[in-house]
């Protein structure tokens, strides 16, 4: 079940939802719209291995904004520190940016409950498109859960700024498990 505007405030001041900075003129109908930071990622090859730790460069997105070209995949980050351990958040374009062909997240729109901190947003753009910091790019939806509750407690954790993939620590952690015999037992 999808929270309301109205609960979504309600739940920020109760404190089932953390928003910071927190601006009531951003609450919409059903959804809270979240802002682009000012620190813009990439990767430095063409090709990237998931089995290890891939180069990135990292610039200040300036007042001008930033032009993100076609084809490839920009790591941004919400202004805001936005997380719940009683609800679902999962983030989209504002309708706005998606009609300039801007993805925001393309396919992991999902953060796991007991997550608190920036997003890292995955822009990838349809046709080259001009963002700006501070800019209201995308908007987060709460969610009830049902069942008990597992609270988030991974390699992202506490973000700040863009993450870059950090898959090759799953690898690491599967070679691991096979040397101490763990992965077996697993299945």
């Amino acid at each position: 079940m999808i929270l309301t505007g109205p609960e979504i405030e309600r739940q920020v001041r109760l404190g089932g939802i953390f928003v910071d900075p927190y601006d009531p003129d951003q609450v919409r109908p059903n959804s809270y719209d979240f802002r682009l930071g000012n620190l813009l990622c990439g990767y430095e090859a063409d090709l990237l291995d998931a089995r290890v730790e891939n180069r990135t460069w990292r610039r200040e997105i300036p007042e001008e904004g930033v032009v993100l070209e076609r084809g490839k995949i920009y790591l941004g980050h919400s202004v805001e520190t936005i997380g719940s351990e009683q609800f679902v958040p999962i983030i989209r374009a504002r309708s706005s940016v998606a009609r300039l062909g801007l993805f925001i997240h393309v396919t992991a729109d999902l953060i796991d409950i007991g997550y608190i901190g920036q997003w890292t947003l995955q822009l990838h753009a349809v046709q080259p498109v001009r963002v700006y910091p501070g800019m209201l790019i995308g908007q987060v939806t709460f969610w009830k859960v049902r069942g008990a509750i597992r609270l988030y407690d991974g390699k992202y954790q506490a973000g700040r700024g863009p993450q870059a993939s950090k898959s090759y620590a799953d690898f690491q952690r599967a070679d691991a498990s096979a040397v101490t015999g763990l992965g077996a037992a697993r299945g």
